[in-house]
């Protein structure tokens, strides 16, 4: 007999919840998308007509039918939906930035402790082609000693569009959006940072939150740069390392939104496939590497065995804490023009892993 599925209520069905989170956990066996939680039924029930659809996000979140809870909400709704799902006995996913300040961070991870509930934040990046190419070389040796690293998520988007994530409010703009998946991916790589020296700024005409990033993470004498902005057309390469043995660069990026947008489901033939080869340069000698495929299913996988006894919270609490510690560093770097040290505690540096 087959194990029962757990349950997900899912809360927010726009971009992310639509592109994104659906179809990763309608792919995930053992997962069964059970609520959804949203103003439109008529959107959701399109995709999925066999699930309940409930307008009041509070009472999808705390439903009876769901064991784990999926919150894909505007960033302010965060924290206030994860509360109430933890203490309603769930377990919970939230989309990043896992909350608004450091303040509402801890809390979650002090309740989700008191609750004996699983809290995870979806940093689905981890499982990207680009990034799982880039960490293999590293990982193997073949840059020695990473002295210089950059990430890069570039884009040529010159209008200003009317969606939450680009009007003025709390946890809005682009380093909210795109930095937690630039920061997460370089401390899982390098862990903690000394100190972080940022800059923000809002470059395209009617914009109303800042649109470009730039941050640099010091590790000693590595530097780790961060950059994000909506002012590149052509783009730029999505990482380029050098290190004591050579450098490596990964020109494009992974594949995997755009085939959800294609309308591929994950698992399909070609899912993930990434045929930009990593680009290796070792003395006078260049050679060209295979990407190994993406796949972000990878994610929710993790979170159902460990829902089930059989393995680690991918994304800890301790982590996406990290993650919102560095995200404000760079904020106040930016504001203060000097370099800033996460606000970590030394129980909070010794539990990051």
């Amino acid at each position: 007999m087959s194990a029962p599925s757990i349950r997900v209520a899912l809360i927010g069905y726009g971009f992310a919840g639509q592109t994104f989170h659906a179809p990763l956990i309608a792919a995930t066996p053992g997962l069964r998308l059970s609520v959804v939680g949203s103003r439109d039924a008529d959107k959701v029930q399109v995709d999925h007509p066999e699930v309940a659809v409930l307008a009041d996000p509070f009472a999808a979140a705390t439903d009876a039918r769901a064991d784990l809870v999926v919150i894909a909400t505007p960033n302010d709704s965060h924290a206030p939906l994860a509360r109430a799902a933890l203490a309603a006995g769930k377990h919970v996913v939230v989309d990043k930035p896992f909350t608004l300040d450091l303040a509402q961070a801890r809390g979650l991870a002090t309740l989700a402790a008191q609750h004996g509930r699983l809290l995870s934040v979806f940093q689905n990046r981890r499982w990207d082609s680009d990034y799982l190419g880039i960490r293999q070389v590293i990982d193997d040796g073949l840059l020695g000693e990473v002295a210089h690293f950059e990430s890069h998520i570039d884009r040529y988007r010159p209008q200003v569009r009317e969606r939450w994530r680009e009007q003025a409010g709390p946890g809005s703009g682009l380093w909210w959006d795109l930095g937690p998946h630039l920061v997460d991916q370089a401390l899982h790589l390098f862990g903690l940072p000394e100190r972080v020296i940022a800059s923000l700024a809002t470059q395209r005409p009617g914009a109303q939150v800042s649109d470009w990033a730039h941050a640099v993470l010091e590790y000693g004498t590595r530097r780790v740069i961060l950059h994000g902005s909506m002012l590149a057309a052509g783009g730029s390469p999505r990482f380029l390392v050098h290190g004591t043995r050579g450098s490596v660069v990964k020109t494009l990026a992974d594949r995997q939104e755009a085939q959800l947008l294609s309308g591929m489901r994950p698992g399909a033939p070609d899912w993930g496939r990434d045929d930009d080869e990593l680009i290796l340069h070792e003395g006078d000698g260049v050679r060209r590497l295979p990407t190994p495929a993406g796949d972000q299913r990878r994610y929710y996988m993790a979170v159902r065995d460990a829902l089930l006894g059989h393995g680690e919270n991918p994304v800890t609490p301790a982590q996406a804490i990290a993650v919102m510690a560095v995200l404000e560093a760079a904020v106040e770097s930016s504001a203060s023009a000097r370099a800033v040290a996460p606000a970590l505690s030394d129980s909070e540096r010794a539990g990051f892993v």
